[in-house]
């Protein structure tokens, strides 16, 4: 059977930090589908295409690498997919906490579909996607943080 892990988020935009990550997660599973949140209660910055573009464009060269959107639940998008696991990335320790009840939650929901933590390299430990954000509209350099073509989006999309 396939290992297949859903790594799900906004993506708003993709950062470095999260094509660690991905970069690291493809050498451990046969498949890794980025499952962008199409999240109705949240204003995202950049539009479902945009983020759907942007991340492809900068996973491209890695070939056990899926992009897709949803706006079911996870562990039903996992399932749709044949995917046993799910991906969260753990910045810090004031992330466990919420991960944890997404985790136990999750794993209520679909007993089958296991969740598994990884950390960002120690140079991406920082960055999110909220911050390269605020960054940006305060006129701030982004450029280590993000892939130059998803910088140039921001940037268009900002001004």
């Amino acid at each position: 059977m396939k290992k297949i892990a859903i790594y799900p988020g906004s993506f708003d935009p993709i950062t470095n930090g999260h094509i660690d990550l991905i970069k690291r997660a493809s050498k451990l599973f046969d498949a890794v589908i980025i499952g962008i949140t199409q999240n109705s209660k949240k204003t995202a910055f950049l539009n479902i295409d945009e983020r759907l573009k942007s991340t492809k464009s900068v996973v491209q060269e890695i070939d056990n690498i899926k992009v897709m959107s949803f706006d079911t639940l996870l562990v039903d998008f996992a399932k749709s997919q044949n995917a046993q696991i799910i991906l969260r990335g753990l910045r810090a320790v004031s992330d466990f906490e919420y991960e944890f009840q997404l985790s136990g939650m999750n794993k209520h929901l679909n007993p089958n579909i296991e969740t598994l933590f990884m950390t960002p390299a120690e140079q991406y430990a920082n960055i999110s996607s909220s911050l390269v954000r605020e960054i940006l509209s305060l006129g701030g350099d982004i450029s280590s943080f993000v892939p130059i073509n998803v910088e140039n989006l921001l940037k268009a999309k900002m001004y």
